[in-house]
């Protein structure tokens, strides 16, 4: 990115900017395990004006968080010292026991050994619910109340919430600064890549449609790629809404509802579910999981043991794939590389959205980016809260005329990945006069039906009663659509 767009971002996101020189920040945070959304909140917390970083308290403070030996956390605390933390962990709800239990991987504490005691919980009503959480955590070794036992309990907590709210409203001002090729390059420098190390627009957009989970809700995705294209990355660091799986067991009880515990799996709680090396990961009762699949796909909801369980959580698959030597697919029935209970056309059909994988760049340190840019921390919340903008809806419905016999799940498809990219690239299109139909065709409109195009497709290789072709959509140039829909 050169300086005059440098320059331009931070004229246009003041506070929320922050320098980014990994090669002097980097060796700050090693052998801490940490997401680029913390780093950057504790860059932007020691930062000075000119972008140079006050290494030493920085230090310090990551040193009384962040024990550099992580196995000593549990020694400490039978040895009766208070501990404060900065830490990832995760909290489960067990109804049937009231108990409210808490674990922190990362130093070896598990969920059976913490507890949320209720007038931590009640302080912070809304923030203690199930699934993964980042924050800073007050930890002792207490009793049981029986005094048989011991348990970590949780004295005090404090939110890892940077800001307390982002305006949307803030955001689609700022982006009319900007042209869309200018920001396209901003997005990829937030999500820390330098636009230069990609050859093409092509390459930039294929990257940035990984991000179209994270704005819209229940967008489910299929990535295949091949090694080193940045797929942990990006799903692992970007946001603390999501939830990574990568590798082991997965049940339908740690995805949907826990009847045993009465507790919600980790779809409930996160705006995206990302499945890492989908063929590496082993899926218990399969047939089940199948099933319970097909129905959230399919309508945001699903029954487990007579419980009705709802989310607004998308569902992302991410697999490898052979290329040939011109970095082609070597089999033209992609869906052949994913695991065998996943290769159901039914069920693949619930699926809205393809990335080719193969037209990504492999990534390398040149392409890691260095300037003022978007820090993370803003960067994911104000992701996060697009996710409730239902504008952009309104405004495809308003300029888009489709074939009124189109089918149910090809409409939303395009819909959903339309709107997706709309939230994305042109946040300030929050009305049809606002709209520039030719880009609207060219980034939005036609690259959702081109998508959910290559969902088809490989479903009719596995099924050829699939069909191929795709309903009528079409930008109307004449106005705002009334029920003009194609006879």
């Amino acid at each position: 990115m050169n300086q005059e767009l440098s320059k331009k971002v931070c004229e246009q996101f003041a506070a929320m900017t922050i320098y980014k020189d990994p090669t002097t920040t980097g060796s700050l945070f090693a052998g801490r395990n940490l997401p680029s959304f913390v780093k950057d909140f504790l860059l932007k917390r020691y930062i000075n004006s000119d972008g140079t970083i006050q290494r030493e308290r920085l230090t310090t403070f990551l040193d009384s968080v962040i024990p550099t030996n992580q196995a000593s956390v549990k020694d400490r605390l039978d040895c009766g010292e208070e501990l404060t933390l900065l830490a990832r962990f995760i909290v489960e709800i067990d109804l049937i026991k009231g108990v409210r239990r808490f674990g922190i991987p990362d130093v070896g504490i598990k969920t059976r050994e913490g507890q949320i005691p209720e007038y931590v919980y009640k302080n912070h009503m809304g923030e203690l619910v199930e699934g993964e959480k980042w924050g800073i955590i007050k930890l002792a070794l207490l009793p049981d109340d029986d005094g048989k036992k011991n348990h970590v309990e949780m004295v005090d907590y404090k939110p890892f919430k940077p800001y307390k709210s982002v305006d949307a409203t803030y955001l689609s001002n700022a982006r009319e600064a900007f042209t869309t090729r200018e920001w396209i390059d901003v997005l990829l420098s937030a999500m820390e890549y330098d636009a230069d190390g990609f050859a093409s627009q092509t390459e930039k957009i294929e990257f940035l449609t990984r991000l179209l989970i994270f704005v819209e809700p229940r967008l489910n995705v299929i990535e295949l790629a091949p090694k080193g294209t940045g797929k942990s990355y990006v799903f692992g660091n970007l946001s603390k809404y999501g939830w990574l799986v990568s590798g082991g067991k997965v049940t339908r009880a740690k995805l949907f509802f826990d009847k045993q515990k009465q507790q919600n799996g980790i779809i409930k709680n996160h705006d995206f579910t990302a499945f890492d090396e989908i063929q590496t990961i082993v899926f218990q009762e399969p047939a089940e999981i199948q099933a319970a699949l097909k129905s959230y796909l399919e309508s945001g909801k699903t029954t487990i043991d007579n419980n009705e369980f709802t989310s607004e959580c998308g569902l992302m698959l991410m697999g490898n794939i052979p290329l040939d030597s011109s970095k082609r697919p070597v089999n033209y029935r992609y869906f052949d590389s994913l695991p065998q209970h996943f290769r159901e056309s039914a069920l693949l059909d619930r699926f809205h959205c393809f990335i080719e994988g193969w037209h990504l760049p492999r990534i390398n340190k040149g392409m890691i980016f260095k300037g003022w840019t978007i820090n993370v921390e803003y960067f994911s919340e104000i992701l996060h809260e697009l996710r409730t903008q239902n504008i952009y809806g309104i405004v495809f419905d308003q300029i888009v005329k489709y074939d009124k016999n189109a089918d149910t799940r090809d409409f939303n498809a395009v819909k959903r990945i339309t709107v997706g990219y709309m939230k994305l690239l042109f946040p300030h299109w929050t009305s049809v006069d606002k709209v520039d139909l030719d880009e609207f065709d060219t980034y939005c409109l036609q690259p959702a039906i081109r998508r959910r195009g290559i969902i088809k497709e490989q479903c009719h290789y596995i099924d050829p009663e699939f069909k191929t072709t795709m309903p009528r959509f079409e930008v109307s140039n004449s106005g705002v659509v009334e029920n003009d829909l194609f006879s």
